[in-house]
């Protein structure tokens, strides 16, 4: 295994706060490839050691006291490019500048682009990308090129379809990487081994054992600043529409013939597929949407109907889902910070199991049953099982999912990654909320921060 890693904004924000720091532990465990070279594309002319100053501070933002000697195998392996992104020779000169590391490393090896850029500039580069002949592997023919694109991978239904056409005149499917990296977190990719690995759950996993199951990411915090980009994004859009839904998909689609990524992504596209449409008409019953108080004043919109919160309810198509409430919902600014998959099952009266999929913080699974408290009377109370990632195997062996996007980029490993299909799948479900909220503020429901989940209706 070999690559080039092209970073089109290696000085941006998300290039600092996670690609840059996930390449620096994976060099710290020895997991890149021999042959790797970082090539990081900028606007601006940096010196080398400007840029290995951009790279430290980095790495120290996140890392108690980051290993010199790691930094240094990793500085080694970066170079700047400067690039006019919007200048169709500089795509010509970034091709050279790749054929000269490969002569010199004397092999050919796969290229990953990673647009660490605004999602509404991936169009014009993906063009010049193919002008320049680098969609087309390495100079020789002999080795993959591959784009990693970051959502939101279009706006609704229709601009997903145009951002798909577009990259598809230019790449193929199989070279197409979006990213979203809740999949790449340690309990999400549990779930199936959890699922089909344990004939305990296998064995009743349907209508007739679940009686209903909850998605929910709360955040603490705001936008933390971010009021041009989530202005006109909201939260259905930003998490609902591509994180939750995933989510929901591993959670109720069906054993693959096998673990691989074709099977995989096969069963999750019929699961997509099976979730009902929500019509207009049924927006209002199927969809709520929240703001918390004081989000006008941070974007500077007293008119604002951006929802912070957003509630789906879904139901599947089919005798296996049929009747099971589906329930995904998140927001901002509300009690806590927690991502987690909720599984209830059904019982006699009141007496009902949970499972839950702690997806963040302490990522872990907990299974709550129902036990005889101590006495001589006949009384019963719920109790925990809980398993804990950092308890079973240790605080620092999960990598970060930033870690797990990059190594199966490299590898062309695409089982974490959505397909096109699916994206549009997903586009379809919830296209009519997008576009009845867009009409009027109407069903807004203003809540204050510190609100839970649960208690916005």
């Amino acid at each position: 295994m070999s690559g080039l890693l092209v970073i089109f904004g290696i000085t941006g924000d998300l290039s600092k706060r996670y690609l840059l720091p996930a390449l620096y532990h994976l060099e710290q465990q020895n997991l890149l490839p021999q042959h790797f070279e970082i090539i990081g594309v900028s606007r601006r002319n940096l010196a080398s050691h400007d840029l290995h100053q951009l790279l430290v501070t980095a790495v120290s933002a996140g890392e108690a006291k980051p290993q010199a000697a790691v930094l240094q195998r990793l500085n080694a392996k970066v170079r700047l490019v400067t690039m006019d992104l919007t200048q169709p020779e500089d795509y010509f000169n970034l091709k050279h500048q790749l054929d000269a590391i490969e002569d010199e490393h004397g092999t050919c090896l796969n290229r990953l682009f990673y647009l660490s850029i605004p999602p509404h500039t991936y169009g014009p580069i993906i063009d010049m990308l193919g002008q320049a002949g680098l969609h087309s592997g390495c100079q020789h023919g002999i080795a993959d090129s591959r784009v990693m694109v970051e959502k939101p991978f279009g706006y609704d239904l229709a601009t997903a379809k145009e951002l798909i056409t577009r990259l598809h005149t230019v790449f193929s499917e199989s070279q197409i990487f979006r990213i979203d990296h809740y999949l790449a977190k340690e309990t999400a990719q549990n779930i199936l081994t959890f699922r089909f690995a344990n004939p305990i759950f296998n064995a009743g996993w349907d209508r007739h054992s679940i009686k209903s199951i909850t998605i929910t990411a709360s955040e603490a915090i705001g936008i933390e600043g971010r009021a041009l980009f989530y202005e006109p994004v909201g939260a259905l859009r930003d998490f609902v529409q591509n994180h939750l839904l995933q989510l929901l998909v591993l959670v109720t689609m069906p054993e693959p013939r096998t673990m691989d990524s074709a099977h995989i992504h096969a069963e999750k596209l019929k699961t997509l597929q099976a979730i009902k449409t929500i019509t207009p008409a049924a927006v209002t019953t199927s969809a709520t949407r929240g703001q918390y108080q004081g989000y006008r004043s941070e974007v500077g919109n007293d008119q604002s109907i951006t929802e912070t919160f957003a509630r789906l309810r879904l139901s599947i198509a089919g005798d296996d889902w049929r009747g099971v409430p589906l329930t995904l919902q998140m927001g901002k600014r509300l009690d806590e910070r927690r991502t987690a998959i909720a599984i209830e099952f059904a019982g006699h009266g009141h007496n009902t199991n949970t499972l839950i999929f702690r997806i963040q913080p302490d990522e872990g699974i907990v299974v709550e049953l129902l036990a005889k408290t101590p006495g001589l009377s006949y009384a019963t109370q719920a109790v925990q099982m809980d398993f804990s990632y950092a308890q079973a195997f240790g605080a620092g062996m999960q990598p970060s999912a930033y870690q797990r996007v990059l190594m199966d980029g490299i590898r062309g490993d695409q089982t974490l990654f959505a397909s096109s299909a699916e994206i549009l799948e997903s586009w379809r479900i919830v296209d009519a909320v997008t576009r009845e909220w867009a009409k009027s503020g109407a069903s807004l429901i203003t809540y204050k921060p510190g609100t839970s989940a649960d208690d916005i209706n």
